[in-house]
């Protein structure tokens, strides 16, 4: 018995070009945004590396003056042998408040021209985190974001370790830089400021966390009852939100 096999030509119709080129459209489309999605993840994590180097560079180069309060708490006498070591005291004391004003005076400019002063250092040991506390001349919120890729910012009230509520504002990288650990924080843990000017460290201790939207600033009222506080702020992993903690010094 025979067997005829027949071949059916394919042919080619205009809507099939049609569909082919819209494939092909689509298939270049995603590629690119794949590419894009990439390379934005690349300079974001570059951004955040060049920040975290940022800030410990501040860090070390800070010239934070010796702590002079420990010596009149622990009731020292100091005595005078005569007029001469008076005098160069004297001297030696002015040279250094002099060094002093000149620290917290000096300011560095970010690459996109803001200026910022080091006013101090944060330190928490539980989570791991040391970083300087930069301060701008504004506070505008352009400047503010500017200044939180090189490190945590004053965001309102006092200066360091200064009656009223140091509120320091600092980003969650989801990571283990700058506040992404904060959130971490309970009640009974230990947040050491450093104020750069003198020296002096104080230990505060939380004993509140929450969370609130991203217009509430309720948080940073400086009604403390005569009392230093210091207010945490970063965002919550998924941003929407932004965590708090507020800490007491520890007496």
């Amino acid at each position: 018995m025979n067997q005829i096999l027949v071949t059916k030509k394919l042919y080619i119709t205009p809507e099939l070009k049609r569909k082919k080129k819209i494939y092909k459209c689509e298939f270049l489309i995603s590629v690119f945004l794949v590419v894009v999605l990439i390379s934005a993840y690349i300079y974001a994590e570059y951004d955040r590396n060049r920040g975290e180097q940022a800030s410990q560079e501040i860090l070390a180069s800070l010239d934070i003056p010796e702590n002079d309060t420990t010596i009149a708490n622990n009731n020292i006498l100091i005595v005078v042998l005569n007029e001469e070591e008076q005098a160069k005291g004297q001297e030696e004391k002015v040279s250094k408040n002099q060094n002093i004003a000149q620290a917290v005076q000096a300011t560095q400019k970010t690459e996109n021209g803001y200026e910022y002063a080091t006013i101090g250092t944060i330190n928490i040991p539980k989570i791991g985190v040391t970083y300087p506390i930069i301060d701008g001349p504004t506070d505008t919120e352009a400047e503010t974001e500017d200044l939180l890729k090189k490190a945590p910012t004053k965001f309102w009230g006092p200066d360091p370790n200064q009656v009223g509520n140091f509120c320091i504002v600092g980003h969650n990288y989801r990571n283990n830089r700058f506040f992404s650990k904060v959130p971490k924080l309970e009640p009974g843990d230990v947040i050491e400021i450093t104020d750069v000017a003198t020296g002096k460290t104080i230990n505060y201790k939380v004993y509140n966390k929450y969370q609130v939207d991203p217009s509430d600033v309720s948080c940073t009222t400086q009604l403390t009852n005569g009392k230093k506080e210091v207010t945490l702020i970063t965002c919550t992993d998924d941003s929407k939100y932004r965590v708090v903690v507020k800490a007491m010094e520890s007496k």
